[in-house]
């Protein structure tokens, strides 16, 4: 990937819009479908112990 020559540039969203291209909806699509199949919710609920507290 190209490194700007001044990292202070500063630029409009448009212009980061266009420079991200098809890797955002690319970016966007992997997250979605990586908290579908991780859904964090389901996740805790399924952590609990089958039998807390018969282990002394």
């Amino acid at each position: 990937m190209k490194q700007s020559k001044q990292p202070n540039e500063k630029i409009t969203r448009k212009k980061a819009i266009k420079k991200i291209g098809n890797y955002g909806k690319y970016a966007a699509l992997t997250a979605l479908g990586t908290y579908l199949i991780l859904n964090p919710q389901k996740a805790q609920a399924n952590s609990v112990p089958s039998d807390p507290g018969s282990g002394f």
